[in-house]
């Protein structure tokens, strides 16, 4: 195991919160000291991520969560995924000279979906009023949050389009006329006053009339308006031309969050739960299924077979998730997950890295050709170090947030929270915020799963994870990271489950991915063989890697995941953990 740990494995019996910030970790275990329950203190914690990382997440972006309610034993997913506009066609798209939908600006924007996926889930399973949970958030908007250096790199690296092409947003991020220093206060005067006026919306007899008067004064009221009034004026985005945006108040108001139920995979003792294939969720579980043909106990979790046949496995599901995955009932999961369909894929996986992108054929399908994209082998700069990656032009790649929450009772909380990025969106002067870029995931080719199409859900990396042990609630994890996500998460589960590593050591061991597939965000690029690894790893291990075929490319030696976990074992014991990279990750527990 781990020889060296950068912070125990914290343990209690009351409570515990891990999050991608100790401002929410802190949050949330005080609304669980003030009595609340998990999901109370996981949207009070939400709503504080929105002010302490606004580069990594917004209150326009979005939200998936996976739930766990102690009374009734039942795990569910809230879905807080955005749609696409009513007006956003291919064609709409192609009459502007546009193959693709840009990484920024209003053509990306999809209906913000964050707020009331945790609108929903506080009011069916939270036991506090809305005003409460928002208090916290008001509080750092007015009083400010520090600024870390990463919130510095991002705002440093759109300086210029800040200035010549969003002004609010150089208003709202660089008040002083510059880029904050770090460690200086950044306040919210205006977002403050946004959050005042929905506390003021929340009026009615009861604690769920409250919560919808506000939910209703986002999606009908002046929250819609002024978001519609706002995508009219044409702004920059990536392609280089400034738009006019396609969202409007009529899509805001024909939207809500909804609850679903997860997709689940069993693996021994323990099953895995994930959001549906309008997430990439399942490639998760594809992954897994692969895995439990080969003898992973026999492997060193840090060695160089390990680090090989999860890579293979990973470009098999992958590639899959390319070809099938949408927000489409016609994505065939049963059989992407079925032991017939993965022994024959986990026969393609040999002892050389595959260079190819092997989508398969479940239930006789042909995979659509011609989905690869521009590929790129020019060793650039590793992604996943975390911190923002982002071009002058705004353009992110998969900067996010995490939290996980459990109770006393045993009540659990996964969620991810990402987009509204203050680098991706113009920030909408009467709300001091901006709105979400998760179209761009969205195919403009037709027939794909993924193809654009109003009303539908693009094919989000966002990705909480949860996992029953003994059919009971055991871990809530997750982390950001774009199409990393499901990369990390499945290093961290198996080292927890195959070498017996505690969340903490399995956070902390040295991590990798693969950028062998087509990436999620614009513009969409491969490195075909391509495996990024920590530099902790031995140069024995990335020796023998590259004489398998992996074009390695060594990062830092903390480069590679974000995670955070909490669990509850079967005595009502509770852990937690947070990644130390990125010098901000922290759990709470007692």
């Amino acid at each position: 195991m781990t020889s060296f740990l950068t912070r125990p494995e914290l343990s209690g019996t009351f409570g515990a919160v891990a999050s991608t910030h100790w401002l929410a970790s802190s949050v949330g275990q005080a609304v669980l000291e003030r009595g609340g329950n998990a999901f109370d203190a996981a949207v009070a914690a939400g709503f504080a991520l929105w002010v302490a990382e606004p580069h990594l997440n917004g209150p326009a972006g979005d939200a998936p969560i996976i739930v766990s309610h102690a009374e009734t034993g039942r795990q569910h997913v809230i879905c807080g995924q955005g749609v696409a506009p009513a007006g956003a066609t291919i064609d709409a798209y192609h009459a502007l000279g546009l193959d693709e939908i840009p990484g920024t600006g209003h053509l990306a924007a999809v209906v913000p979906g964050a707020f009331d996926a945790w609108c929903l889930m506080l009011r069916e399973f939270g036991s506090w009023d809305f005003v409460d949970v928002i208090e916290y958030a008001i509080f750092y908007a007015v009083r400010g949050v520090p600024v870390m250096p990463q919130m510095v790199a991002t705002i440093a690296s759109v300086e210029s389009l800040f200035r010549e092409h969003w002004p609010e947003n150089a208003k709202t991020f660089m008040p002083d006329g510059n880029v904050p220093a770090v460690g200086s206060l950044l306040c919210r005067p205006v977002l403050a006053e946004t959050f005042e006026r929905l506390k003021s919306a929340a009026t009615g007899a009861t604690r769920e009339d409250r919560i919808d008067a506000v939910r209703h004064a986002w999606y009908n009221g002046f929250v819609a308006e002024a978001i519609d009034r706002f995508c009219r004026i044409p702004m920059m985005d990536s392609s280089g031309t400034a738009h006019v945006g396609f969202l409007t108040s009529a899509d805001l108001a024909s939207w809500r969050a909804t609850v679903e139920e997860p997709v689940s995979l069993r693996d021994g003792r323990y099953t895995v739960l994930k959001c549906g294939a309008w997430s990439q969720g399942p490639v998760f579980l594809q992954q897994l299924a692969l895995m439990q043909g080969f003898d992973v106990t026999g492997m060193d979790p840090c060695g160089a077979d390990f680090l090989h046949t999860v890579t293979e496995c990973a470009k098999l599901a992958y590639a899959d998730r390319e070809a099938f995955y949408g927000d489409s009932p016609d994505v065939p999961l049963v059989t992407l997950l079925s032991d017939g369909y993965n022994t024959v894929r986990r026969g393609l996986i040999g002892d050389r890295a595959s260079l190819e992108l092997r989508p398969g054929h479940p239930e006789g399908r042909t995979p659509e050709f011609g989905f690869w994209p521009v590929t790129q082998l020019d060793g650039g700069n590793a992604s996943g170090v975390g911190e923002p990656t982002v071009s002058n032009m705004g353009v992110a790649k998969g900067d996010t947030c995490h939290i996980d929450v459990v109770d006393a009772q045993g009540n659990m909380v996964s969620a991810t929270p990402s987009g509204g990025w203050l680098q991706s969106a113009p920030v909408i002067p009467e709300l001091g915020f901006g709105l979400g870029s998760r179209a761009q995931m969205f195919s403009l080719r037709l027939g794909h799963s993924n193809v654009l199409m109003p009303g539908k859900r693009p094919r989000t990396t966002l990705t909480p994870s949860f996992v029953l042990k003994d059919g009971k609630s055991w871990m809530a994890f997750g982390t950001p990271g774009g199409d990393q996500q499901d990369q990390w998460s499945f290093i961290f589960y198996m080292r927890m489950t195959r070498f017996g590593m505690n969340i903490q050591e399995a956070i902390d061991a040295p991590s990798f991915h693969s950028e062998h597939w087509p990436g999620s965000f614009w513009p969409h690029v491969a490195h075909p063989g391509r495996l990024v690894v920590e530099g902790r790893f031995g140069e024995n291990v990335v020796d023998d890697l590259r004489g398998r075929g992996h074009d390695v490319v060594v990062g830092g030696d903390w480069s590679e995941g974000r995670l955070s976990a909490v669990r509850r074992e079967a005595d009502g014991r509770l852990y937690a953990g947070a990644n130390p990279r990125g010098m901000q990750g922290y759990a709470v527990a007692r």
